[in-house]
């Protein structure tokens, strides 16, 4: 009789868990794409995409499966800065009329501890691809809503030189320090829902 009910509950558990699949949608609510660079040597300034796409593979039982790709709309830049947003979707940097999107697409996932990943990928900017490297963590911790969904979440960190990327605006201070620096440094943070096959 309990070796039935421990089947059975098996038997459910497992019917549970094959009732999702390893894709992911991106909660948008909840979610950042995000970027810093430091302004005139002494103080940094924050922005973020508001608008992208982005699909995300991903099995619990082989974190080395990771995968995801995202395409961003240049345009939705936002700086709390009108007027620096204007500059920012101009030929000095994004130049959102000839290059509009935005993409990144992961090739290789290391797992470098349990939640702790390196994900490579190519970024796509303004014409220019180029590899960059991801120091993700999460999606160690599934939980289960009350909705009857599944979701985990994951912060992604790099940094890339924009001038690899022809966004070369470079007016400097006297010093000859420029006043937005090379050096960018990206801040993704995601929550994501598991699709149900």
């Amino acid at each position: 009789m309990i070796r039935n009910v421990i089947f059975s509950l098996t038997a459910i558990s497992a019917l549970s868990l094959a009732a999702f699949a390893g894709s992911w949608d991106v909660d948008q609510a909840h979610s950042k794409v995000g970027f810093t660079v430091t302004h005139m040597v002494i103080s940094t300034v924050d922005g973020n995409f508001g608008m992208y796409t982005a699909s995300v593979s991903y099995d619990e039982q082989y974190p080395s499966s990771l995968a995801f790709e995202a395409a961003i709309d240049a345009s939705s830049v936002n700086t709390n800065n009108e007027k620096r947003d204007g500059h920012l979707k101009s030929p000095d940097f994004f130049d959102v009329a000839n290059s509009p999107t935005i993409t990144f697409k992961s090739t290789k996932t290391e797992v470098v501890s349990p939640g702790k990943f390196k994900v490579t990928g190519d970024l796509t900017m303004r014409g220019v691809t180029k590899s960059v490297v991801l120091d993700l963590s999460g999606l160690d911790k599934i939980i289960d809503t009350p909705w009857g969904t599944r979701k985990t979440a994951a912060v992604a960190t790099g940094e890339i030189n924009r001038h690899d990327f022809n966004l070369k605006w470079d007016n400097a201070l006297p010093g000859g320090d420029l006043i937005v620096s090379e050096k960018v440094k990206l801040n993704i943070v995601v929550e994501l829902d598991q699709k149900k096959e």
